[in-house]
């Protein structure tokens, strides 16, 4: 990072922002490296584990709209102080009141899902701070706050047999509170934030094709990133019978390669064009998941295409939005809460499919194998827009 590069917006809020999507993603795949000890508590079936696990990725998907409609009229930052405290409190009382049944697991997964939508908070905020050649860099670095997986992969189920898993919701709230506490003293709303918007602003957005081209390109490379950190503590424990500390682990090798890309992935598509760099995520990808599809590996092998495919994953996350703020400027808070909530679609649809996948085909295979053909199907939309999209951006001379 130059001097410029400090220069160029408010870093305290880059900074803080990246904190707060970092402890809130962590937060919203909890039950993730949670869900064998959960499963074997609870007694669950296949079916209810795949939708334990992918409730937080849809509740924070719809969450991310709403998020989106009251930044447009109160501010970013109140908003997040606001979520924030959401999060904290059901964290909170989860752990005073105790959780006893799969219905009160969903209840919860849908307040963890407020922490899942701190992305459309997060990006707009520093989004808005930055000018167009710095946004891929930019956006890539606060989203690279989704390494907050990682951390809840590593170190949650190794805690929970150490305390009980309900005593980790409770201990969660912690680093919480104290990244609320850096938000408040530090985050800041940047002047240049757009006026507030309406409904009618969303039906204008929506009207427009290349909307849905970027909410489907997000739902494919965050879907799959967000769905498989939420379901491969299950798939390495179902698969393979690694312990729950052994697959948490392997989740988070996964989990990392992929969150930390995501800068890369930005700049790369800085450097190169959103639209090429996706073109070869989406190809890289497809190609991973049919390896798991069709093929027969030991666990270390299945752990190498994951994490190849995470990787690759990871990287579209950076270049997507690299290409939001290119083609919507005005509308970046808009799109963020959109794209946003088909990127938790996406991941809600892959883990809950895996589980039915499993429950009623007795393998893992048909889920993956549909992810795959999806992926194929972004690559296709890419080569659809991208002389488009690439004849637009020349007039403004940045790189699409």
């Amino acid at each position: 990072m130059s001097k410029a590069f400090f220069k160029a917006g408010h870093f305290p809020t880059l900074a803080v922002c990246f904190l707060y999507f970092d402890l809130s993603f962590a937060v919203w795949v909890l039950l993730a490296p949670l869900a064998v000890l959960i499963a074997n508590d609870l007694h669950l079936q296949p079916d209810q584990k795949g939708l334990m696990v992918a409730t937080p990725v849809l509740a924070g998907a719809l969450l991310r709209v709403l998020n989106g409609v009251l930044i447009g009229q109160w501010k970013a930052r109140r908003v997040g102080i606001a979520m924030q405290l959401v999060v904290i409190v059901g964290l909170l009382l989860a752990w005073w009141l105790g959780l006893h049944s799969f219905g009160q697991m969903l209840t919860l997964g849908v307040v963890l899902g407020v922490a899942g939508a701190s992305f459309a908070i997060a990006l707009p905020m520093v989004s808005y701070w930055y000018p167009p050649e710095r946004q891929g860099v930019v956006l890539g670095l606060a989203g690279a706050g989704n390494s907050g997986t990682v951390f809840a992969a590593l170190f949650a189920p190794a805690l929970a047999l150490a305390v009980g898993w309900r005593n980790v919701l409770g201990l969660a709230a912690l680093p919480l509170l104290v990244v609320l506490l850096a938000f408040v003293l530090f985050a800041r709303d940047s002047p240049n934030s757009p006026p507030p918007k309406t409904l009618a602003d969303y039906r204008r957005v929506l009207r427009t094709p290349d909307a849905w081209w970027l909410m489907f390109f997000y739902g494919i490379s965050f879907g799959g990133f967000v769905g498989l950190s939420s379901f491969l503590p299950i798939y390495f424990n179902d698969q393979y019978g690694l312990s729950a500390v052994t697959a948490g682990y392997f989740t988070a090798g996964c989990v990392f390669v992929g969150s930390f890309v995501r800068p890369l992935g930005g700049a790369l598509a800085d450097r190169i064009g959103g639209t090429r760099a996706l073109s070869m995520v989406y190809a890289f990808v497809a190609l991973m998941l049919a390896i798991i599809t069709f093929g027969h590996q030991p666990a270390f092998g299945a752990l190498a295409a994951l994490a190849l495919a995470m990787t690759a994953l990871g990287m579209g996350n950076g270049a997507v939005f690299q290409l939001v703020p290119q083609r919507f400027r005005g509308d970046v808070g808009l799109l963020t809460g959109l794209v946003g909530m088909t990127g938790g679609v996406g991941g809600f649809c892959l883990a809950a499919g895996l589980g039915y996948a499993r429950q009623f085909t007795g393998n893992y295979g048909y889920g993956f194998g549909t992810f795959a053909l999806l992926a194929l199907l972004a690559w296709g939309g890419i080569a659809s827009v991208r002389l488009r999209w690439r004849g637009a951006a020349a007039l403004s001379g940045v790189r699409v």
